[in-house]
């Protein structure tokens, strides 16, 4: 594919990105979704990671600080999902990280802010606050979905930080990408099996189309962004693979058919043009 196939390229990891969490938050057990698309993982990095170099001493660390957290971002993402709306949790979940990552980068890694950066985070915020208020002030049965949404958020923000580093420091990406998803993946179904041990296997076969489908789908949206990465813009990548904000808002308005659909929307147009804007003033 050429370079003009980017953007289109981009917008479909977006729609998938955002079909398959809706499948997870569609999946009864959304824990045990998480777990058989863990098993889709686990199987693809197993399998590449016999066609690739090793990353190399100096990626452990971060392979392991990645796997930590990418456990906590799942864990925290089913809890989300199983308390909330699809058209809530998504967008601040997805949202929230880009302005953490920013604010790492000041406060953790000491590089300054430009004005059109502190704008577009404080763009990022109101939309957010806007998706958290959009019904009104929330009410304590509602702050444990806010709470592991936002979390979910960090937890994103903690890991992409963290591969950034991991693949620089890898002597092969490739072997880093195959040696993540193996890690992660059995990390997620060990923790799973621990907490649900033998009730597991019948909800594993309940859901296992839709979580598979999601599985599939979330690895072809990476296979997607990772290609566009080595041919486009990382600035316009970064701001179109966020337009998955706004698809899933429009997934729970128009498919899920939950309620304030129509305002959560606006608010994750808000948070996704505050993105686009951070990652134009880099």
């Amino acid at each position: 594919m050429s370079q003009d196939a980017v953007p289109f390229v981009v917008l479909a990891a977006a729609l998938l990105h955002a079909v398959w969490n809706a499948l997870v938050h569609g999946v009864r057990d959304r824990l045990a979704g998480v777990a058989l698309m863990n098993v889709v993982f686990a199987a693809f990095g197993a399998v590449f990671a016999l066609f690739v170099p090793l990353p190399g001493a100096r990626a452990v660390p971060y392979l392991l600080a990645s796997t930590a957290l990418q456990l906590g971002y799942q864990l925290l993402l089913a809890r989300a999902y199983r308390l909330g709306d699809f058209g809530q949790m998504y967008p601040i979940a997805r949202g929230t990280s880009p302005a953490v990552v920013a604010l790492l980068a000041a406060t953790v890694l000491h590089h300054p802010l430009p004005v059109g950066q502190v704008a577009a985070v404080a763009v990022i915020s109101l939309g957010l606050a806007g998706l958290a208020l959009v019904g009104g002030w929330p009410r304590r049965d509602q702050l444990p979905a806010l709470a592991a949404a936002l979390g979910t958020g960090v937890l994103i923000a903690g890991y992409t930080v963290v591969d950034g580093s991991g693949v620089r420091a890898a002597a092969s990406t490739a072997g880093y990408i195959a040696w993540m998803f193996l890690l992660q993946g059995l990390a997620v179904l060990g923790a799973v099996l621990a907490v649900r041990g033998r009730a597991l296997l019948p909800a594993l076969r309940e859901g296992r189309a839709a979580a598979t489908a999601g599985g599939l789908m979330s690895l072809t949206a990476y296979g997607l962004v990772v290609w566009a990465q080595t041919v486009g813009d990382l600035p316009t990548i970064a701001a179109l693979r966020e337009t998955s904000i706004v698809i899933a808002a429009l997934i729970g308005t128009l498919v899920l058919r939950e309620r304030l659909g129509t305002l959560r929307l606006a608010a994750s147009a808000t948070v996704l043009t505050g993105i686009a804007l951070l990652e134009l003033a880099r």
